[in-house]
Order: C-alpha cells, then sequence, then structure tokens
C-alpha cells in the first residue's frame, strides 16, 4: 500500500526521487475509453491535446479555458469516462496551491486600500511566540507573499500543513483533526531555517498565515472576505472553499481520483479512506489549497492582472517585480506568482498538486492565458502534471493559426 508518507513526499519534501509504485490503467488497452467534450468554442491544437494527454495518463476528468486580449476564447470540460458526472466549463476543481494567487490578491488588496503594510511583522499580530527563535519576529507580510519567511521544508524535512496526524497532534497531545491555531502553535516551538528575506523556500505555511493576517486585519472570515473584496467584483460567484470529506463534495464539484488510500487524519480511528478524501486536511489548507473553481471562473480571475481595475498598475507591478536582495536567474516568485521576464513583457504563472488534484495557470507574455484543471495527479511520482502539459499547452496556442472574435465570458455570467 502507498504510504501516506510516500504519497505526499514532494509536497512535504521527505523523500527524494520516485516511489516504485504500480501503473495502474482504469480501461484495458484493447477497448478505447470513452470520449466526450461539453461546453463552447473551437480550437482544435487544445481540443487535440487535451484528449491525448488524458487518454494517456487515465485521467477521467479535467477542464480548460483559454483567453486572448482579455476575452474567453475557449471554455471545455473534458471527459474519458463514462461516469459518475460530466465535466463542465462551470464544474468545481479543487485548485490546490493555484489558490496563492488568490490569497496574493487578496492581501495586496487591502496593502492598496492602506489597511495593511507589506512591512507588518506577522507575529505579533498573530500573536505567534517567538521564544523558540526570535528571528521569528522579523517576519514579514512581505516575506509570507514572498517565500521568504525563513521555512524550508527541503531542511527541516517536514512541511507542517501535510503532518497533521504523525507529529503535530502526538507532539502537542491534542486529538484530530488538528486546527490552523494548533498548527501554528507547533510550527512556533520549532526555530526556522534560514534567517527571514535571505533567500527563497516554498511555503504553504506561510500562506496559511496570510489566511490569518486576512482574517486578523478585516475581522472576517477568510473566504468571506476573498468573495466579497476580489471574486465578486470581477463577477466570480461559483468559487468556493473544498471540503475534505468526500460525502461533503459539492453537487458541481468533479470527483477525485486515486487507486490508492491511506490513514485518515480527520479523526483517530486510524480508517482507511482514499487519498484524496482525508489523507491532508483542506480546510487547513483555506488560504494556500482549498478553494474550488471553475475553469471558466480562474480564467476571469487573470483578466484583474491585464489592466488596472480591481487592482491599481501599481500595485500589479508590485505583485509580478523581482524579491528585493533575493537572487534569481530566470524565473522567480514575486507575490502570489511565479515570473519569467520575456524582453520587456512577463510570463505568469502557478500551479497545484496533491492526490487527485493537478492544476495550472498560465499568463504568457502575449495576451494569451489558460487555465487547466484536472482530477488525478501523476500517482505513480507523487507529483503534479505540469512538467508534462505546461509545454504542449505553449506549443497547442502557437499552432492555432485563427482566433475567434466573440467573447464567451458572458455565455457564463462573466
Amino acid at each position: 500500500m502507498l504510504t501516506r508518507r510516500d504519497s505526499l513526499r514532494l509536497l512535504a519534501g521527505t523523500v527524494m526521487g520516485a516511489a516504485a509504485l504500480p501503473a495502474r490503467s482504469a480501461i484495458a488497452a484493447d477497448t478505447p475509453p470513452p470520449w466526450t467534450v461539453t461546453g463552447s468554442g473551437s480550437l482544435p491544437p487544445f481540443d487535440d491535446l487535451m484528449r491525448s494527454f488524458m487518454e494517456s495518463r487515465s485521467i477521467p476528468y479535467a477542464s480548460l479555458a483559454v483567453v486572448r486580449q482579455g476575452k474567453l476564447m475557449l471554455a471545455r470540460g473534458y471527459n474519458s469516462t463514462s461516469g459518475p458526472v460530466l465535466a463542465q466549463p462551470t464544474s468545481l476543481f479543487r485548485l490546490a496551491s493555484v489558490s496563492k494567487p488568490v490569497t496574493a490578491t487578496a492581501i495586496m488588496k487591502l496593502v492598496q486600500d492602506g489597511r495593511l503594510s507589506l512591512s507588518a511583522t506577522v507575529a505579533p499580530m498573530l500573536g505567534l511566540s517567538t521564544a523558540a527563535d526570535s528571528r521569528l519576529g522579523n517576519v514579514t507580510v512581505r516575506h509570507l507573499l514572498q517565500h521568504l519567511g525563513g521555512w524550508d521544508r527541503s531542511v527541516s524535512g517536514f512541511d507542517p500543513m501535510y503532518r497533521e496526524d504523525s507529529t503535530i497532534s502526538s507532539a502537542l497531545q491534542v486529538p484530530l483533526p488538528v486546527t490552523q491555531a494548533n498548527i501554528m502553535d507547533y510550527v512556533s516551538t520549532r526555530t526556522l531555517d534560514f534567517d527571514p528575506g535571505l533567500r527563497y523556500a516554498y511555503s504553504n505555511y506561510g500562506y496559511m498565515l496570510l489566511g490569518k493576517v486576512i482574517e486578523t486585519v478585516t475581522g472576517l472570515p477568510y473566504a468571506t472576505y476573498v468573495r466579497q473584496n476580489v471574486l465578486s467584483p470581477v463577477k466570480i460567484t461559483r468559487m468556493a472553499q473544498g471540503r475534505t470529506a468526500q460525502s461533503l463534495r459539492r453537487s458541481t464539484e468533479v470527483p477525485y481520483y486515486s487507486p490508492y488510500s491511506d490513514t485518515t487524519v480527520m479523526d483517530n480511528s486510524g480508517a482507511q479512506v482514499p487519498l484524496p478524501y482525508g489523507t491532508f486536511n483542506l480546510e487547513n489548507m483555506a488560504a494556500h489549497g482549498a478553494w474550488l473553481s471553475s475553469a471558466v471562473d480562474m480564467a476571469k480571475f487573470t483578466t484583474i492582472f491585464d489592466a488596472p481595475g480591481l487592482l491599481t498598475s501599481s500595485t500589479i507591478g508590485q505583485m509580478f517585480a523581482p524579491p528585493d536582495g533575493v537572487p534569481w536567474s530566470g524565473s522567480y516568485y514575486g507575490m502570489g506568482w511565479s515570473v519569467r521576464p520575456i524582453g520587456s513583457a512577463l510570463n505568469t504563472w502557478h500551479d497545484g498538486a496533491y492526490p487527485g488534484t493537478s492544476t495550472l495557470m498560465v499568463r504568457r507574455y502575449d495576451g494569451l492565458s489558460w487555465i487547466v484543471l484536472f482530477n488525478r495527479w501523476d500517482d505513480a511520482l507523487g507529483q503534479n502534471y505540469t512538467a508534462d502539459i505546461d509545454y504542449p499547452l505553449h506549443v497547442a496556442a502557437d499552432h492555432v493559426t485563427s482566433w475567434p472574435n466573440t467573447d464567451l465570458f458572458p455565455s457564463y455570467g462573466l
């Protein structure tokens, strides 16, 4: 059986290399799978890519939306299975870490509105103890946004957002499920892995803290503030916070697939559950990995950064600027986005993954954007499909010879 630690090894930084797990195909090799496409638009290079990609990897459900110059060109749901649902362009998928640009946008809206400073220190704001490491008192909102806070899972050997059971619950002697407060209490008893601001190290925990900053500053639940101040102003109304339990899956949400199971972290029963449904606590991941969205809604989200509107040009510029005093080569992490300069323009993107989910959102230098959502990750390697799908999507875009003149956003209430 695949252990929970193996299944999350790349996210938690605990195991290097690929596990020798058996490949699984849900459909016999001599039986072509069913194939159904829903939605609007006609861009054959993208449709052809999605079919070959999904069928070769036995991915049941996916959705793709493509934007050009602020207009929605393609909105698709792709289905390589006969059931139990049919993915639509408006079907909800877990976003995993594609949630981080949403949180960063909410933080920068507070900064833009004068309610929060990027230089504000986080420990006193959230009541975090600095007794174990006084450097924690130097961690700022800017550090958290740019993954400069001082936590490095490759050094410490774990990601606290994926250690609810074996580490945090035992250390604090609290029952499962642990809470965000438990996680903060536990991490604050440990020393940082490097001086804040010194270098980049991706931190889910840092983005969890940003969610708590939003709640502290606004007095609102994290998701409520985001919906009211980031999503609703651009007509995004379908997005919601995901829930861990399979029984709580929303009516328009796709099911998530993995052939493996492990012990639940949601109670102390020791029950075995499918990897996507209880081997990690989605409710604790609100700000760094718990949003549900359709492809078309995240496509609309990308347009926030195309022109001043919800955010000013200055705010957008800050989000895509390189971090001060931190060396980088080729690309860097701005505030909620990975960034690669292309001449005087930028490619910006974010991906996400955990069991049952692979996601990728791209804004290209030439005015093209796309969001692709899958209901499976690479179970054999325990990682996202981003490395496999990223370049082919660019190739597909480059092979479109004629772009439509219409805008499909109004068809989806956007």
